[in-house]
């Protein structure tokens, strides 16, 4: 079964699509153990016929209605309003609006190409480094995956079996320790790569970001600043499932934006075939990431993985320590929603044996594996806001770093501190 692993893991890294690798790699295995091909045929459909995963499309084409719709430009603004006259605020501002647009779409890369497209060139232009401004989005998108709604919290839950109500609950605190973190990470950095221009394009750099009445832009900024209030209130008041909030957010995002005219009837067949093709990749890696997903538990691999962690040491703490490095490695290597399928899988059992609760592990799970959209060779916040910000990867890695260390210390703070993730139980 190693053997079967390892190939998986070599199909990744030479760039075969994911879907494809893990459905090679379940094939093969299948082959060697004499498993029916039809057996995998039906946990293919099982695993995308389920009403949890419906959350996803639906929460996608929110997003995309949120950014074709101009509403993230318009909590951008807000969040300016706010924050405007503190140094190096635009700096502030972007993280603010990564947490924002990932409370809407639940994707990392999503949010990352929303808020480069929107604000990245005008931090250029007020005297920020480029390098320093692509590090920075990059960084700030991991929010994207924490703050719910997440699909990556979305994926572990329907497949291990958790709430996703209650995984969102977990991911608040964890989300907003990591929005102040890197709040810290731009204030260490500012001296370094803030130089205020003081004539032409740059002769507001310490004013308002829009020079518009604040009372407009307070009234404005309302409709898009409902959004994740309807969707996490709606979820946690019982008044609707996550599934059907996503629906609500879609709806809702619709009718703001063809009402404020700030989306165009001509525009809406664009939004949702840019929806539908990313909810048909995740979609595929699910139906054939499950398919070795069932591989693996019916040669008990999850139950042999839980027999030799608990051989090797009886310490929860050092075990969340080995399960971090681990997450780490695989993050490099793996798409994020490919490796919380599969380790979720892998590991949540040993988690259990060890007697750590799901929600506490799920919520650091996803963060560990989310690091990985910072770290080569995967990296993909990194590459997006590279090409998005017009910036050099060599560049953007020492600004990088900083912001690595951050989302690093993040997940010890999670794996030490459960009460972060369980305060609610």
């Amino acid at each position: 079964m190693g053997a079967i692993v390892i190939a998986l893991l070599i199909l990744l890294v030479f760039g075969i699509p994911i879907g494809i690798a893990f459905g090679a790699a379940a094939l093969i295995g299948g082959n060697i153990f004499n498993i029916p091909l039809d057996a995998f045929a039906s946990s293919s459909n099982k695993a995308v016929n389920s009403f949890p995963l419906l959350a996803i499309p639906l929460f996608i084409l929110a997003g995309q209605i949120m950014n074709q719709g101009q509403l993230v430009q318009r909590l951008i603004e807000f969040s300016e309003l706010i924050i405007g006259k503190i140094k190096g605020s635009l700096g502030y501002v972007t993280v603010l609006a990564c947490a924002f647009m990932g409370a809407i779409t639940g994707s990392s890369v999503a949010t990352v190409s929303a808020v480069g497209t929107t604000i990245g060139e005008r931090m250029v232009e007020r005297g920020y480094k480029r390098s320093y401004v692509a590090a920075l989005i990059a960084g700030a998108g991991l929010l994207g995956v924490l703050i719910p709604p997440s699909i990556p919290l979305i994926l572990y839950g329907a497949t291990v079996g958790v709430s996703v109500a209650d995984l969102f609950l977990g991911s608040m605190l964890p989300g907003v320790l990591m929005i102040f973190i890197f709040f810290i990470v731009h204030r260490i950095l500012l001296n370094k790569v803030y130089a205020p221009v003081s004539n032409g394009a740059g002769s507001q750099a310490n004013g308002a970001l829009f020079q518009t009445d604040k009372k407009k832009v307070f009234f404005r900024s309302i409709p898009a600043l409902l959004m994740p209030v309807i969707i996490l209130g709606g979820i946690y008041s019982g008044i609707f499932t996550p599934t059907e909030a996503a629906a609500v957010a879609g709806i809702y995002g619709l009718v703001i934006s063809l009402i404020g005219r700030t989306l165009k009837v001509k525009q809406l067949s664009k939004v949702f075939v840019l929806a539908a093709l990313s909810s048909a990749a995740i979609l595929s890696i699910i139906a054939f990431s499950n398919m070795f997903n069932y591989l693996v538990t019916l040669e008990r691999i999850p139950q042999n993985i839980s027999e030799y962690a608990i051989s090797i040491t009886d310490n929860r703490y050092l075990f969340l320590f080995l399960v971090f490095l681990i997450l780490f490695v695989v993050g490099m290597f793996m798409e994020t929603n490919a490796a919380v399928l599969l380790m979720g899988v892998l590991l949540s059992p040993a988690a259990k044996e060890f007697g750590i609760h799901p929600i506490h592990f799920g919520v650091m799970l996803v963060t560990a594996i989310e690091i990985g959209l910072l770290t080569p060779p995967m990296a993909a916040n990194i590459y997006v806001s590279a090409k998005v910000n017009k910036s050099s990867l060599v560049e953007m890695f020492p600004y990088v770093i900083w912001f690595l260390g951050g989302a690093i210390l993040l997940v010890f703070i999670i794996m030490y501190v459960p009460f972060l993730t369980t305060w609610f139980l």
